[in-house]
């Protein structure tokens, strides 16, 4: 499907970054404690989501976690938006649009195995 659209170098590697971005977004995101503010123990089944599972006390996040966190999260803005507000979506209409951009998502697996 990435075959049928030429899309511009600038919108793949924007939507590469992007998902790069993501990717260390959740990456990082999983290194966090449960909470971004400190939060006690809770041990009651009765309150917590998964009954067999008691929420463990979390410390909250270190201003250097808070800070990286704030920092991945507005390079993931920005790319988003770079990606979606790209002159080339002014060429597409209607569904040709959802379909382009779904093929771009996958444009970066159709270039890694014809490299």
């Amino acid at each position: 499907m990435p075959d049928d659209y030429d899309f511009p170098d600038d919108l793949r590697a924007a939507q590469l970054a992007l998902h790069q971005a993501q990717a260390e977004q959740l990456t990082f995101a999983a290194t966090l404690p449960l909470s971004a503010e400190p939060m006690e123990a809770m041990e009651d089944p009765a309150h917590w989501y998964r009954r067999n599972h008691p929420r463990p006390t979390s410390p909250g996040y270190t201003p250097e976690q808070a800070a990286e966190l704030t920092r991945i999260r507005a390079l993931v803005l920005e790319l988003a938006t770079s990606v979606m507000t790209h002159p080339y979506w002014a060429g597409l209409s209607g569904s040709d649009v959802v379909t382009a951009r779904m093929a771009l998502k996958h444009a970066h697996e159709q270039d890694s195995a014809a490299a």
